[in-house]
């Protein structure tokens, strides 16, 4: 593949100890509507209260049951959806506040590839217009925009001239991938989302765009936040993991720490129903039973206490904060503060 990409460097302003994105308090509310007589009906809380850290030149995997707030914390950190609350700081500077970070430039730094392949590219634009129209908004003349394209296109593993001027359509699932990857990387961002973006791939072809998001991150020197269902393809792609639930991030940690020593019971019930080989390892039993709350006004407390096999009347009455139970590990549990009152803390 060729290396000459006509691609700026991309500026990193704080060296490499400062984390490429610190988000503080990230709230999403959904107002419902006021049915026949216009009264309030509450809110979907969608994202609530979400903290996040991420290291430069690593991938953050983020997991959870569907409805947890995974792709709603994406769309609120690339601004598709605007928060409620929150404070967002990309490498050392805040976003949309006066002097803070322009979204445009946040919007170049950080880039979103979604799951469904077909639906995110343009069935009227040829793959090679689809990858150089953002640049071209963006100021890039028209000429080496197309460059850029067919360069891009290579590193991906599409042979421009073969791939170039075909359309969406003509193109397996996995290349529409290939090409939606490449359009991402044509912003040269430092920070990129997949959201499931190999969920709907067979199992071989997963596997080499796993493979490729991993080469191009140590090529070019990227972070990832990377969501999935798939609890393997985490541990294989991440170097940390959040684990989210009903809004809220219950765990957070190293991901072969988490996965080794989980400390949530939700993380627990998840990383038991990953399927072995092992017949030693068969799942005997259900791991997790019951729905999660109503996301319309949740009740207080614990909100996975109803589904908790260790609850006791203290999780309805407190919230469980965020505590360190090791180095970059932490959790949001009752039975990890000691001084909760909860009779299994330790």
């Amino acid at each position: 593949m060729s290396n000459d990409l006509p691609l700026p460097s991309a500026e990193d302003r704080g060296g490499p100890a400062q984390p490429i994105l610190i988000v503080n308090g990230l709230r999403k509310h959904f107002p419902l509507g006021g049915g026949l007589f216009g009264g309030n009906k509450g809110a979907v809380h969608a994202v609530d209260g979400v903290n996040i850290t991420v290291p430069k030149r690593t991938t953050l995997g983020i997991v959870g049951e569907s409805g947890c707030g995974k792709s709603t914390t994406a769309r609120l950190l690339t601004r598709l959806i605007e928060p409620d609350e929150g404070e967002v700081i990309f490498d050392g500077e805040a976003v949309g506040v006066p002097g803070g970070m322009p979204l445009k430039e946040l919007r170049r730094n950080l880039q979103l590839v979604f799951q469904d392949s077909f639906a995110s590219l343009n069935p009227r634009m040829t793959i090679e217009r689809a990858i150089a129209f953002g640049p071209q908004v963006h100021g890039l003349p028209a000429s080496e925009a197309i460059e850029r394209s067919r360069h891009l296109l290579d590193r991906v593993g599409l042979e421009p001239g073969r791939f170039g001027g075909r359309y969406p359509h003509e193109l397996s699932g996995g290349q529409r991938q290939r090409v939606n990857i490449a359009r991402a990387l044509a912003f040269n961002p430092r920070l990129i989302i997949l959201d499931e973006s190999v969920s709907a791939l067979d199992k071989s072809v997963q596997a080499q765009v796993l493979n490729l998001l991993m080469d191009l991150k140590d090529e070019l020197k990227l972070t990832y936040m990377f969501i999935s269902h798939d609890l393997n393809v985490v541990q294989y792609i991440s170097d940390h993991v959040m684990v989210m639930y009903l809004g809220q991030v219950v765990e957070v940690g190293p991901v072969e720490e988490v996965y080794a020593h989980p400390r949530h019971p939700y993380t627990k019930a998840l990383l038991s129903a990953v399927p072995s080989l092992d017949p030693a390892r068969r799942t005997e039993r259900t791991p997790l039973t019951g729905d999660p709350p109503n996301p319309i006004n949740p009740p207080p407390g614990c909100r996975f206490r109803d589904r908790c096999p260790k609850a006791h009347a203290v999780c309805a009455e407190i919230a469980p904060p965020s505590v360190a139970v090791g180095a970059d590990h932490r959790v949001a549990c009752l039975m990890a503060d000691p001084a909760s009152g909860h009779p299994d803390a330790s």
